[in-house]
């Protein structure tokens, strides 16, 4: 089951990004750029950020999520965000001896199409630790021809082996990763993936994500979504047509995660 835990974040992520907006327009001293902000203040900032289009200052405040559960199809099209850091699991220094995997919704709707998928994910379990125990076997034989110990030629030969042997997992694998993004880079990560257009499990993620985030900086975040929220659908002919829909989805899980907060 898909996870997304919110594990850290700037303290007081507005006020950061208000004590920057006002270096920029003032000749505050670094020692006294705190003073005075207040909430009021703090919220007349931002908002003059949002209004002359000036997203640099929210770069100085970030979040950092907590994610598993989801596919490694999900880990090929977050990672693209580069403006982000990631720490993920290691296919080659982690054995997956308890194979876990994501079933997409339409299959999972499909009883046919499930059965055939889950004999599908049974075999590649089966096919990888067959071939983590043949190739082990093979390495720990040549460490061993070399004058390597066996407890020795044992251990490095697992690892040796799980590198190859991951060549067979399916893109459905499920993987953890720990990320952080900066504000500027959430706005952008949510303009795209919130979006209906993005693959279902990417926009799942990063529903959660924003839920998770609102709360904590809803002047940051007062536009975050799909680029339909602010204006027309910038998709032309591929839009999905439920603007006033995806308006009313992003209003409500604001409002929610607020009341949550």
């Amino acid at each position: 089951m898909m996870t997304v835990r919110l594990i850290a974040h700037t303290p007081e992520p507005e006020k950061v990004v208000a004590a920057a907006a006002k270096l920029c327009y003032s000749d505050a001293h670094i020692t006294d750029l705190l003073d005075g902000l207040t909430e009021e203040k703090t919220a007349k900032f931002l908002t003059m950020l949002s209004d002359l289009g000036h997203a640099s200052p929210i770069e100085h405040a970030s979040f950092t999520f907590g994610i598993e559960g989801v596919s490694r199809t999900l880990l090929a099209q977050i990672t693209r965000h580069r403006i982000a850091s990631f720490s993920v699991q290691s296919q080659r220094y982690v054995r997956l001896e308890d194979f876990r995997y994501v079933i997409p919704p339409e299959i999972e709707a499909a009883p046919a199409a499930k059965a055939a998928f889950i004999d599908a994910m049974n075999a590649d379990a089966k096919h990888y630790l067959e071939l983590v125990k043949a190739l082990e076997e093979k390495h720990t034989h040549t460490l061993m021809e070399q004058g390597m110990p066996e407890k020795t030629a044992r251990a490095k030969a697992s690892k040796m082996a799980n590198e190859d042997a991951r060549f067979v997992l399916p893109n459905a694998c499920e993987t953890k990763m720990v990320m952080t993004m900066n504000c500027r880079s959430l706005n952008n990560f949510f303009n795209l993936r919130c979006c209906n257009r993005a693959q279902w499990e990417i926009r799942a993620v990063a529903d959660e994500m924003l839920r998770l985030v609102y709360p904590l900086a809803p002047h940051v975040f007062a536009a975050a979504g799909p680029r339909c929220l602010a204006g027309p659908c910038p998709e032309g002919g591929m839009c999905c047509g439920k603007q006033n829909a995806v308006r009313d989805k992003y209003a409500t899980l604001k409002q929610e995660a607020e009341n949550h907060g």
